[in-house]
């Protein structure tokens, strides 16, 4: 299984010398509260560090510098407890080149009407703070995140939540590597990209390999370990012989694991967490990864066919953000407009992610009218139900643009016996024909990420942490 690193945030509390050690003491001690019942009770997927009190330029721009070269440092949370002089955050703002969220809170949730006097007014005057503190961000056209509420409030951890979730993506961006297995699809266009800005925009390595170094590496995958798979996978997913012969349909599904266990390998060795694959390059190969990529899929591995390397490093960012839960590469294929039941019928070839499925996935062997190669095995189920987003990345020679539209997942209420691959539905929040228009309209892509697990928000603020192009389609 994929795993992301061991992150931690800093929490950086302002305030000045103006106010005396008594007042910076309180400061001290109240921060301290707020991260110990954060960290304790706010359900907070990374834990909060206190940092510092940060009372001068130089203390700030030290505390940011040390942020840039602590990798397990994934962003900043600053809180304006008294007023913070702003000219001592723009040396170390304009040197942080992490995420920032501004918590824009304070001690107390209500004014102590019966006591409230200047001593008061003058510690906790986060109002104030933050209007100064708003104001340097904004000059410095800082993309930093900002929280408004109490700290205890509910809605205000789950936004720090899914802000901590954004940051350790936006950080994790950086790692990101792609192995190509033969190039595009020959004649597509919206596959085709820039690596080169790739790289220097969202931090993606793109490496190509032709699919000869997968076929060395699958002649080395034993007996042995093919056989413990395949016992694996018939406690995990229903197997369906169908009309098959059954040592017909073993074989063939073991040609999968054979795939599977060399792909794996390779990657691990590589150190990739995302790869591609395309059926017009299938030299050496008895079958086109269908639950090979299946299962590396539910192991967290971004992937899109075709050789679609933006998307397969999307799919990987995005599993990312949602711990690997409801989330993988889709394409759109056929639509139903049957007026007041329209939808989009979202599948792929063989390659449709296992984290999506509502039931247990079948084990199922067809022919593939494309690949003029052998049946492979894969994985079908319906998709799952809910709240979700559909997005994708296109190159438009000059930038990247995301485009995304929040959908509705929907169940499918009818089989379809003679559809052999896993299928999901959805319809555009927006209205099926807005949708689709603004989407085709926009230049977006027919492969996507599908996730029910990311919200609009979080891409939002990707996006603008990794100054891209965005259109939220409405």
């Amino acid at each position: 299984m994929l795993k992301t690193n061991d992150y931690e945030f800093w929490f950086v509390v302002g305030s000045q010398h103006l106010y005396g050690k008594e007042a910076l003491d309180v400061v001290k001690a109240d921060t301290v509260k707020i991260i110990d019942e954060l960290n304790k009770n706010g359900h907070l997927p990374y834990p909060i560090v206190f940092k510092t009190v940060a009372t001068t330029a130089d203390s700030i721009t030290q505390v940011m510098k040390e942020v840039n070269y602590q990798d397990k440092v994934a962003g900043v949370i600053t809180w304006m407890h008294t007023f913070s002089p702003a000219k001592n955050w723009i040396r170390g703002t304009k040197l942080l080149q992490k995420p920032l969220l501004h918590l824009a809170t304070q001690f107390l949730n209500t004014i102590p009407w019966k006591t409230i006097d200047m001593d008061y007014m003058n510690l906790n005057q986060s109002a104030h703070g933050d209007r100064e503190y708003g104001f340097i961000n904004a000059r410095l056209r800082k993309n930093n995140k900002i929280v408004v509420g109490h700290w205890k409030d509910k809605r205000v951890q789950n936004q720090i939540s899914k802000w901590m979730d954004v940051a350790v993506a936006y950080n994790e961006s950086f790692n990101i590597k792609v192995a190509r297995f033969g190039d595009n699809m020959r004649n597509v266009a919206v596959t085709e990209g820039d690596k080169i800005e790739a790289q220097i925009q969202l931090g993606w390595t793109v490496d190509y390999y032709g699919i000869g170094d997968l076929v060395a590496e699958m002649k080395k995958v034993t007996d042995a370990e093919i056989d413990r798979t395949y016992k694996e996978c018939q406690g995990k997913y229903e197997f369906v012989v169908g009309d098959n012969d059954p040592q017909f349909f073993e074989d063939h599904v073991k040609e999968q694991i054979r795939e599977e266990i060399a792909l794996r390998k390779f990657l691990e060795r590589g150190g990739y967490s995302a790869f591609t694959t395309n059926f017009e390059d299938l030299w050496g190969m008895k079958q086109l990864p269908g639950m090979a990529v299946q299962r590396l899929n539910e192991e967290g591995y971004g992937f899109a066919g075709e050789g679609d390397w933006k998307t397969a490093a999307l799919d990987r960012l995005i599993k990312i953000l949602a711990h690997n839960k409801g989330t993988g590469f889709m394409e759109d294929y056929t639509y139903d407009l049957v007026e007041g039941h329209e939808e989009i019928l979202g599948s792929h070839m063989l390659e449709v992610d296992p984290t999506l499925a509502q039931s247990k996935p079948r084990v199922e062997v067809h022919p593939l009218g494309i690949g003029d190669k052998e049946d492979p095995a894969r994985l079908v189920f319906d998709g799952s139900e809910g709240d979700a987003i559909d997005l994708t990345i296109s190159d438009f020679g000059d930038h990247h643009r995301l485009v995304m539209y929040e959908v509705q997942g929907k169940k499918p209420e009818e089989a379809a016996p003679h559809l052999p691959v896993a299928r999901q539905i959805w319809t555009p929040k927006a209205g099926f024909y807005e949708g689709v228009h603004q989407w085709i309209e926009n230049g977006g892509g027919h492969h996507t990420v599908f996730t029910l697990n990311v919200t609009a928000d979080q891409i939002e603020d990707f996006a603008k942490l990794a100054d891209l192009e965005f259109i939220n389609i409405k």
